[in-house]
């Protein structure tokens, strides 16, 4: 396992930001870590990374206990920070090479020059960091935590901020990267977690409420949603009287309708319209998405 995290807890105070959680990230996988603000996301990553001690528990990271070995561990990591802080007065290659030198790696102009080709700062390699814009500096901040080559990449909210186009752009860097690294990633962007992770941990107020593949989750829930939309005027009220529908929602033209997976919510709905003698136009059953089934974990 490239990280092993056991019975993992961290008191600010008297305040447990994460309580005895557990779980693992196998070598290669891409791993979405997910949780609303305050849930305990960016501490355990500092934790893993070491840069935060634990109050109890164990963190391994590629068989290394954090804790006993800390700077050999961070030597097989790569950690973006969620803030991504760095020298805005340094320019692009001399800051890489100032990492670089950090590591003491051989061959520094010759690694300078492989980041900045894999990350795509060509253009920018010139020029002040400064006076870069955000989509460029997270591309700085992605090759700095990769030029050392690390095993394990930890990336704390990697695409806060960017435009639709650095997002897509700062997506597949990291997909290309997840090839040959096990990846880390907290973020509040589903679709990105859909499109980029091989599987999904999902933190609540500190204690883990899910692990799983992505449409492993999705399936898993104990819910079906089903929408429909009838020729004519219906109100809310009499289609929260139908039988097993647990909540109703108004959607464009139509409703959602969400029951219990155990009954067939349309033959339940399809004969409560024949009763009332309503036309249904449309009638089919919504794939859960990720973004449901985090809402469903996470509500306060």
């Amino acid at each position: 396992m490239s990280i092993v995290v056991k019975n993992l807890t961290k008191f600010y105070g008297e305040q447990a930001a994460v309580h005895q959680i557990n779980f693992e990230v196998k070598k290669g996988e891409i791993v979405g870590f997910l949780g609303p603000n305050g849930a305990g996301k960016s501490t355990t990553m500092k934790i893993i990374t070491g840069y935060v001690p634990s109050s109890s528990g164990e963190v391994e990271v590629c068989g290394r206990t954090v804790s006993v070995d800390s700077l050999d561990t961070r030597r097989l990591i790569g950690y973006l920070p969620e803030n991504n802080p760095l020298y805005l007065d340094m320019y692009v290659k001399e800051y890489l090479t100032f990492v670089a030198d950090i590591y003491k790696l051989k061959n520094v102009k010759n690694r300078v020059a492989e980041m900045i080709d894999a990350v795509g700062l060509e253009v920018e390699q010139n020029k002040k960091i400064g006076m870069l814009s955000k989509g460029y500096r997270q591309r700085v901040g992605l090759a700095q935590a990769i030029i050392h080559d690390p095993e394990v990449l930890i990336l704390d909210e990697p695409t806060s901020g960017l435009d639709p186009n650095q997002l897509v752009e700062i997506r597949e860097l990291i997909k290309n990267i997840g090839k040959e690294k096990t990846v880390m990633l907290s973020t509040h962007i589903m679709q990105e977690v859909e499109a980029i992770c091989d599987r999904v941990v999902i933190i609540n107020k500190g204690e883990i409420v899910a692990d799983g593949k992505t449409n492993e989750l999705n399936q898993n829930t104990e819910l079906v949603t089903v929408y429909v939309e009838f020729d004519g005027q219906i109100s809310k009220s009499i289609l929260t009287k139908i039988k097993g529908v647990y909540k109703v929602e108004k959607v464009g033209e139509g409703w959602l309708l969400e029951g219990s997976k155990d009954s067939d919510l349309r033959k339940i709905i399809a004969q409560f319209a024949q009763e009332n003698k309503w036309l249904i136009l449309t009638l089919r059953i919504e794939e859960k998405r990720l973004e449901d089934v985090f809402k469903m974990l996470t509500f306060k």
